[in-house]
């Protein structure tokens, strides 16, 4: 028998499935060539930004996406928090690798890595070989 005086055992919010996404987890990137970092570096994103092959199919767009970012001759692993600035499909034109556009979050801790990152690179940055970012 239900007492209507007693809360239940359970709130409904936990008996029904939510619609709230999976927590990300982390991704572990590593570059272990400049050659690779330069394929992957997206300087189109003003606050920086990393390409990732992969071939999940269910990232969104404007979704959280957490690094874990080993650079080249550099042996510290850097956090890096971003969101998913676009989306390579399988299949994509022109031979394009599928993956996600990781832009980096716009904060001085962010900034820093941009900057290694340009560092790292120097004049390739500029250069018109072709990448895997737009």
């Amino acid at each position: 028998m239900v007492d209507a005086n007693r809360p239940p055992a359970f709130a409904p919010s936990q008996l029904a499935p939510t619609s709230a996404a999976p927590r990300p987890g982390v991704i572990q990137l590593s570059f272990k060539e400049k050659g690779a970092l330069y394929a992957a570096y997206i300087s189109a994103f003003s606050d920086g930004g990393l390409f990732l092959p992969t071939t999940r199919t269910d990232y969104r767009l404007g979704e959280d996406v957490y690094l874990l970012l080993t650079l080249p001759d550099d042996p510290a692993r850097h956090p890096v928090a971003g969101k998913v600035g676009w989306i390579t499909p399988a299949n994509a034109t022109g031979g394009r690798t599928q993956g996600i556009g990781v832009r980096f979050a716009s904060d001085d801790k962010h900034r820093q890595i941009k900057h290694k990152i340009e560092e790292l690179l120097g004049t390739s940055i500029s250069s018109s070989k072709p990448t895997q970012t737009i």
